[in-house]
């Protein structure tokens, strides 16, 4: 999954992309109000952590722009602002959970992974491509009756495929699912990982759309 962490404190920031990505997640970081907009504005991401007081304005604002124009991606709200109207004031917002300063790392990465697994299961609680089932709440994947193991990108690219069987995702879309800003992507990374899918899964998992990029397959 791709996340982005909305906060300007510099060591909070670095602690919380530091525990995401221990727990296999691709982290942005945005310390400001405008970069967080720019960033939402540019990716599609799985889920935002949002400080409201930013050093350039509310992060409510990046919320309600996020939700005025009919965007699903789930917010967990992080913030030392801890009255009750406060709370009610970001959730009625559209925030999907709201966590005040300061918190328990693992309380902030139990609370991603419970909105996370919520956002899967209100699309699809099973995933069914010929023999390939994916189930997204468990992150697991059978072939057949047998389970499949595969690496936090191979997950990442088969996931963003699967959401949108029908639609063609590009390679750049791919290298959003498992790169964060900054990351170094690899030469051929997405082919290879492709290729390594399909070992496991059949040659018909992935379709290479020539020229365009990659669709899920039936196995």
């Amino acid at each position: 999954m791709r996340l982005l962490v909305v906060e300007d404190e510099p060591d909070l920031a670095g602690a919380v992309a530091d525990h995401l990505r221990a727990a296999d997640h691709a982290v942005d970081l945005a310390p400001t109000l405008e970069d967080g907009q720019a960033a939402v504005r540019a990716t599609a991401y799985d889920l935002v952590l949002l400080d409201l007081r930013l050093p350039d304005g509310d992060g409510l604002t990046l919320l309600r722009g996020l939700r005025d124009r009919g965007a699903a991606t789930p917010v967990l709200i992080v913030t030392a602002r801890d009255r009750i109207m406060e709370r009610i004031a970001g959730l009625e917002a559209g925030a999907d959970d709201y966590l005040v300063k300061p918190y328990d790392l693992d309380e902030m990465l139990a609370r991603v992974t419970a909105i996370l697994r919520r956002a899967d299961n209100s699309r699809a609680p099973e995933r069914s491509f010929g023999q390939i089932r994916i189930l997204p709440a468990r992150k697991a994947v059978f072939l057949g009756d047998e389970p499949v193991s595969l690496t936090r990108k191979e997950w990442s690219i088969l996931d963003r495929l699967s959401r949108r069987p029908d639609v063609t995702v590009s390679r750049s879309e791919l290298e959003d699912a498992i790169y964060g800003h900054g990351d170094e992507v690899e030469s051929n990374a997405i082919e290879a990982h492709v290729s390594r899918l399909r070992a496991k899964l059949g040659r018909g998992a992935v379709e290479t759309m020539r020229g365009f990029g990659y669709r899920m397959g039936r196995g």
